[in-house]
């Protein structure tokens, strides 16, 4: 059974840099199961309802301005996957989820830069997917649990954010001192994933420390897909902190596999 991920999709410059997070995502992509098709929730998509695509071929989304030429010269003609699409309508039918299909919707960086890292050849098919903060977090869990099934036949689940996202508190001087308050978020993260304590996960708002700096209520998009990916893996409960290096202070580069 393929295992589901979060994967931290930092700054659009990943996508052109080579460092010891770049590294590690494509030797992931050399040594993980190669997937018959990929869903990918990502934090670049926020909708109220769930969307699921149905693309034939996606056109790469370059939503982010000033940066390099070059970064916007960079395409992901990724396919997508009817059959796919159609088994995860099935299985949101029921298990009483409400969705939309969404038939023109190209990649956003939060798919294009991590899904280009793993496999670079954009050869396997996509099936984007968005992700709604609104929700609770037993509500993103629940539509990560309904495609648990996918993970047996071949399809790997990602979730693509920031455990430590915080646009704001960025550092820019890109010094190589993580800050406190984001590694103290993070391995609060790291203790109740790894014993699963989806008790205290639902309520890190309350309870987990800086979690208001952690998780600004407007970013918390790139916190949440976190519960996409583990409710993934619901019937495993298993988790597994695969990397976890920092940029700019504290944004968090962490890969997460669930299963």
């Amino acid at each position: 059974m393929i295992p589901s991920y979060f994967i931290a999709h930092g700054s659009p410059l990943l996508a052109i840099e080579e460092n010891n997070y770049t590294k590690f995502l494509m030797q992931l992509g050399q040594q993980a199961s190669k997937p018959r098709a990929i869903v990918l929730f990502s934090a670049h998509w926020v909708s109220p309802l769930q969307q699921v695509s149905e693309v034939d071929e996606y056109s790469t989304i370059y939503d982010f301005g000033g940066f390099p030429d070059r970064l916007y010269q960079i395409e992901y003609p990724a396919r997508g996957n009817q059959n796919v699409s159609e088994e995860i309508k099935a299985l949101f039918i029921a298990e009483g989820i409400s969705y939309q299909t969404e038939t023109s919707r190209g990649l956003d960086h939060g798919a294009w830069v991590v899904l280009r890292m793993l496999y670079h050849n954009a050869d396997i098919p996509v099936i984007s997917m968005s992700v709604n903060p609104g929700l609770a977090p037993e509500e993103q869990y629940k539509i990560g649990k309904s495609l648990s099934e996918l993970r047996k036949k071949d399809v790997m689940i990602i979730a693509s954010g920031g455990s430590v996202h915080n646009l704001r508190a960025l550092d820019w001087r890109d010094n190589r001192e993580v800050t406190p308050w984001a590694l103290q978020f993070d391995e609060w993260l790291e203790t109740h994933l790894k014993t699963w304590d989806t008790d205290s996960l639902f309520q890190y708002e309350k309870l987990a420390p800086s979690a208001q700096l952690a998780v600004p209520p407007y970013g918390s998009e790139h916190f949440i897909p976190i519960f996409y990916a583990m409710g993934a893996a619901d019937d495993e409960q298993t988790a597994t902190l695969l990397h976890r290096s920092y940029r700019y202070g504290s944004l968090s580069h962490s890969i997460w596999q669930f299963g």
